[in-house]
């Protein structure tokens, strides 16, 4: 059996697509494509498909990770093609590599986030951000199943850098007139996760910073922290050994 590791992205109207409606859709591709899928055994088998750490609904992605497991030995480039031309505008399949051991999960521990605040000058936003990288602990009031509970949004901020740079949006001659900052932050992936709309809280919280429209976020990459706080890609082992 061969275990390929896959880096694919999740674009445009499917950033507001669940993690479940990703994997059927998926899952249909990989037959569509006449990938020999592996199964589970037992009474109701089921493709060897393992996601890990999937975005959360309403952000886009450049860097989401899924293993498949095969029963006959497949082309990492062929695969690629195969699946491309099988999955819907919007996901696209940029990395395949045979995997060659270890755990990818204990790969990554952190994603990098684009966040556009259209309507927010960088200015605003930079100030926003330096009050809150000097604080110890900003908590913000995370929604759950079980009623209203406080995240300390603060420890799992690794950096926060704002860029000074106009809105990519460009639907409307308006855009490029509207100030917009744009937020590159590094955000360890900890328990209870901390998502993009609670580090905007957090600012909201020190700084009292609202975007007049909705934020849009993307995760730029995923990987493991290396010493200078820098993400080292979780496929580069298997590319290496």
């Amino acid at each position: 059996m061969q275990k390929l590791r896959l880096r694919y992205t999740k674009r445009g109207r499917l950033r507001f697509t669940s993690h479940r409606d990703i994997a059927r859709t998926f899952e249909r591709a990989l037959r569509r494509a006449g990938v020999p899928m592996a199964y589970s055994q037992g009474f109701s088998p089921h493709p060897k498909v393992s996601w890990v750490g999937a975005a959360p609904t309403g952000v886009a992605s450049e860097a989401e990770y899924v293993e498949v497991s095969v029963v006959e030995k497949v082309d990492p480039v062929a695969l690629k093609a195969a699946l491309d031309e099988a999955l819907p505008p919007g996901i696209d399949v940029v990395d395949v590599v045979q995997s060659l051991g270890g755990n990818l999960t204990e790969r990554i521990d952190a994603s990098e986030w684009r966040i556009e605040l259209d309507g927010v000058g960088p200015d605003e936003l930079a100030k926003a951000v330096s009050v809150f990288l000097a604080a110890e602990s900003v908590e913000v009031e995370r929604l759950t199943k079980n009623g209203t509970k406080m995240l300390d949004v603060r420890p799992a901020v690794v950096s926060a850098l704002v860029e000074p740079r106009s809105s990519d949006a460009g639907h409307d001659d308006t855009a490029l007139s509207r100030p917009c900052g744009i937020l590159m932050t590094v955000v360890r992936q900890v328990t209870p996760t901390v998502r993009p709309d609670d580090v905007l809280n957090a600012l909201r919280v020190v700084a009292d910073l609202v975007p007049p429209v909705p934020a849009r976020a993307t995760r730029m990459a995923q990987g493991r922290l290396d010493g200078e706080g820098r993400l080292v890609d979780p496929l580069q082992q298997d590319r290496e050994s």
